[in-house]
């Protein structure tokens, strides 16, 4: 018998060279070999990523079927041809569908009716999955604008007041810089304005004749708010603000009522508004609090018995921040002498995340007991000792998100999105007036799901130095507590961004494996209030990392989860997470995957002309200026620890094109990784060459993309075959 000797040959990592590079900060030489990465144009480069790729391929293959697999099962639960719950803005409804063997959205309006029935009138259309809408109006097949193009994303859409014109953004690269387009929805026919190189966010003023749009400067940071009036050139074209500050982040939104364009210029730490009445344009910007002043805040318009005032949301005197009404005139004098009501109070144990306006209440979002949720105030009495108290929509899960989904400002009812880890998501429609809730969809999970097949609790580790760190576990519900269950721990911990519950079609593949899924909500995010994301940045740190480790120790001898069949996942920010606990406590894990990962943290924020690389330092610190800042991010930033110990295997995710953590930070950890680890198990890059931050485009690209990562983890841990379902529950 003849043997292919290929197929005996055991992969081998491609050799990565060695250049060396000095950087020099504080007295501290530090030499990279691998910094020559960075070139992002260099052939040798290109080639290198693509070896790697062949060489992830070659140690993965056999994950292939159980890729497959998940994929399948991703894509049998979906209903493919869907759509969401139709939004009525004027005298339309608005809505978008799927259809199945499609990548991408349709966006599409029917006519609304005005009857004067209140109730008629607001109750959204009947449109069901895959039959012909009568009167529908296609106003935007993403499918066949991304038409022979490696990648496909939308970065926004508006539609003016009237309801003839769209404006939309397309990127075609992952590159997060779009091209704004504008389309006549009466003829179909894309206007002659073209306007590349835009951001996130845009909008028509309130009679159409203009769109605002946001530029980014060389470091990728949005900078400038520009007015192009339809019609004219491009070159013509108005900033209404540019921010200097290479540390400032700049936005801009039109207010609730229309009235002004509201532009917000801030960091994490503090912010300042400025505002355009859009009915006197020519009046020019106007500021409410300077940045100066050290408050951050939101500000939205409102008129009080006729008199033109704010709504501020802000954290002066207020860490978990509170609401104030102020009067517009006030904001001329000095702060000290300003005159503020308040409208909701600070509470140590509510976190305020903003509000939302409609002609007849406020919508608030806030966070109680780690949750997101809703609350619902009559704008009649505002500030006054005849303020009504806050409603809450009532919801019967423990662990749920409850968001406001749209308010337009005329409408009698908001619309709510509602998600937890076994409830499919939900919409509903709140009646203002009498606070009643109607449901008008879930998503539908094909194949049987049965909600009541699984368990979602709360638990809490305990950190080294006392602190609680509240878990979400998710499993099935017949698994018995025998200490021989494989886990994947997944956590962010950065930027006050909370993981908040949701549903996952995806997870439902790890589960039905027997896996036990946990989300570590750990000091850095915003779950527990202003308090526990500043316990997890700057030099409180390392509380991030060390967080999760004890959380993975805790689920190791809490009797669900056998200590030695854990993954761990996370992305962006989290990536940094898993490349921190991987050089803390290699043992613990069995796999890691750490999607496009933040890994080379101190040599990206030490140079300010690297994209976004100047708004870190609210996160991190500077460690260009303080030299204990330095020291603090070179004890823990994932490239600089790499060690020689036995790593547990681990693929790194990242994409070419990506802007907010390049390709080069997972690259080089990846070659160093392998060039000091000691032990036997594979590390690997793959790397996704048409991809952005968020990986490929379309539903498809994605669902393959999740999949593989989740094969990964799952194959590590024992865990590839779908458990039988037992006919008993082992609480």
């Amino acid at each position: 018998m003849t043997v292919d000797a290929t197929a005996l040959q055991v992969p081998v990592p491609p050799p990565a060279r060695k250049v060396p590079h000095e950087r020099t900060h504080h007295g501290d030489t530090v030499v990279d070999p691998y910094e020559w990465m960075r070139e992002k144009e260099d052939p040798e480069l290109i080639g290198y990523l693509e070896r790697e790729n062949e060489y992830t391929e070659a140690v993965t293959r056999h994950q292939e079927p159980l890729r497959e697999a998940i994929f399948t099962e991703i894509k049998d639960r979906t209903q493919e041809t869907d759509l969401s719950v139709p939004a009525r803005k004027k005298g339309w409804w608005y809505y978008s569908r799927t259809e199945e063997g499609k990548q991408y959205g349709i966006q599409c309006r029917v006519a609304a009716e005005d009857t004067g029935d209140l109730g008629r009138d607001w109750t959204p259309p009947e449109v069901v999955p895959g039959r012909p809408v009568p009167g529908e109006q296609i106003m935007l097949d993403g499918n066949e604008l991304a038409e022979g193009k490696p990648f496909f994303s939308l970065g926004g859409l508006s539609v003016t007041e009237d309801g003839t014109r769209l404006a939309y953004s397309e990127d075609n690269a992952g590159d997060e810089r779009f091209t704004l387009r504008i389309k006549d929805l009466g003829t179909g026919e894309l206007l002659p304005d073209e306007i590349p190189d835009v951001f996130y966010g845009l909008s028509f003023s309130p009679d159409g004749s203009r769109v605002y749009y946001t530029v980014v400067d060389d470091s990728w940071r949005p900078y400038q708010v520009r007015s192009h009036i339809l019609g004219t050139p491009v070159a013509d074209d108005v900033v209404v603000y540019q921010e200097d500050d290479v540390a400032m982040w700049t936005g801009f939104e039109v207010s609730a009522d229309r009235t002004q364009l509201l532009i917000s210029i801030g960091c994490s730490e503090y912010s300042e508004y400025r505002v355009l009445d859009l009915e006197h344009p020519e009046a020019g910007l106007t500021l409410l609090i300077s940045r100066d002043e050290r408050i951050l805040y939101d500000a939205e318009p409102v008129r009080v018995d006729g008199v033109p005032h704010y709504l501020l949301t802000h954290d002066r005197d207020a860490k978990n921040s509170m609401v104030s009404l102020v009067a517009a005139d006030q904001f001329s004098r000095p702060l000290a002498e300003q005159q503020w009501t308040t409208v909701i109070p600070h509470d140590d144990a509510v976190r305020v995340d903003g509000l939302s306006l409609t002609r007849t209440h406020v919508v608030l979002s806030v966070r109680k007991d780690t949750i997101e949720r809703v609350q619902v105030l009559p704008l009649a009495g505002l500030g006054t000792a005849d303020q009504g108290l806050p409603a809450e929509p009532d919801f019967d899960e423990e662990l749920f998100t409850s968001a406001l989904a749209n308010a337009e400002f005329d409408s009698p009812i908001i619309r709510l999105s509602y998600t937890s880890y076994l409830t499919p998501p939900r919409v509903y429609d709140y009646v203002l007036e009498d606070g009643s809730l109607e449901l008008r969809k879930e998503t539908e999970v094909r194949g049987g799901y049965d909600p009541a097949a699984y368990v979602a609790e709360r638990q809490w580790a305990p950190a080294a130095d006392g602190t609680m760190i509240p878990l979400s576990v998710v499993r099935r519900a017949d698994l018995a507590r025998d200490g021989s269950n494989p886990a994947v721990v997944y956590a962010y911990g950065s930027y006050e961004i909370s993981m908040d519950p949701a549903f996952s079609v995806a997870r439902l593949s790890l589960l039905d494996r027997g896996i036990v899924f946990v989300t570590a909500h750990i000091r850095g995010g915003g779950e527990m209030g202003r308090g526990w994301y500043e316990q997890g940045k700057k030099l409180a740190k390392k509380n991030t990392f060390t967080d999760f480790v004890d959380a993975t120790t805790y689920l190791g001898g809490s009797g669900w989860v056998d200590p030695a069949r854990i993954a761990a996942m996370g992305g962006s920010a989290g990536g940094l997470l898993m490349g921190a606990v991987a050089n803390l406590a290699p043992e613990k894990y069995r796999a890691i995957v750490a999607q496009v990962p933040f890994v080379d943290a101190l040599t990206t924020i030490l140079d300010p002309d690297l994209p976004l690389s100047a708004l870190e330092w609210e996160e991190w610190g500077n460690p260009i200026t303080d030299p204990a800042v330095y020291r603090y991010m070179k004890e823990y930033t994932p490239y600089e620890n790499v060690r020689p110990v036995a790593y547990p295997r681990i693929a790194a995710v990242t994409s070419y094109n990506d802007t907010r953590v390049l390709y080069v930070e997972p690259a080089k950890w990846v070659a160093r990784l392998r060039e000091t680890a000691t032990g036997t198990e594979p590390i690997v890059l793959k790397t996704e060459m048409d991809g952005g931050h968020g990986g490929a485009s379309g539903r498809y690209s994605r669902w393959r993309d999740v999949a593989w990562d989740y094969a990964f983890v799952a194959d590590a841990v024992g865990a590839t075959e779908v458990l039988a379902r037992s006919t008993s529950s082992v609480e």
